[in-house]
């Protein structure tokens, strides 16, 4: 299992389906259900029911399959974080962290462009959201990320 972390406009998405390809691997993008399940892509509590039950259901099922899971969910907290990789690990799979932690300047470029022509299933965003979200984000530490089978960081 391949976690994805990081803010919006980080490039998660873009990553994950990269390393699907890489891979042949079941990528998982929440905003993408969010849109066809709830016609919507606004974070509510559905979403966590979404990331933390449904989407975990299908993954699940996969690493028992031995197929390759990409979660593309950004998880800012170490809780959440902590809470796929042991679920991963307690299936016998491995866990890796990709955490993309980019400078606000560049996640503000990037959205800025991609709200200007906003791709379906993906949410605007606002400096003021990206400003509040990023006080959120709980940036993984060196301790955290030695738990991880694999790790990479991206910071630009």
């Amino acid at each position: 299992m391949v976690l994805i972390v990081g803010l919006p406009g980080a490039g998660k998405t873009s990553w994950a389906r990269r390393l699907e390809q890489d891979r042949k691997a079941l990528r998982l993008t929440p905003d993408e259900w969010m849109d066809a399940l709830f016609n919507t892509n606004e974070v509510d509590g559905r979403r966590w029911v979404l990331e933390s039950e449904m989407l975990w259901g299908v993954a699940a099922r996969a690493l028992t399959l031995e197929v390759d899971v990409i979660l593309d969910y950004g998880c800012w907290s170490r809780e959440e974080r902590d809470l796929f990789r042991t679920r991963a690990q307690a299936l016998g799979a491995s866990a890796e962290i990709v955490v993309l932690d980019l400078p606000f300047e560049v996640l503000w470029e990037r959205l800025e462009r991609r709200n200007a022509n906003l791709p379906p299933a993906t949410f605007r965003a606002s400096r003021e959201e990206l400003t509040e979200w990023s006080a959120k984000f709980e940036v993984p530490t060196a301790d955290e990320l030695q738990r991880w089978d694999r790790q990479l960081v991206v910071k630009d």
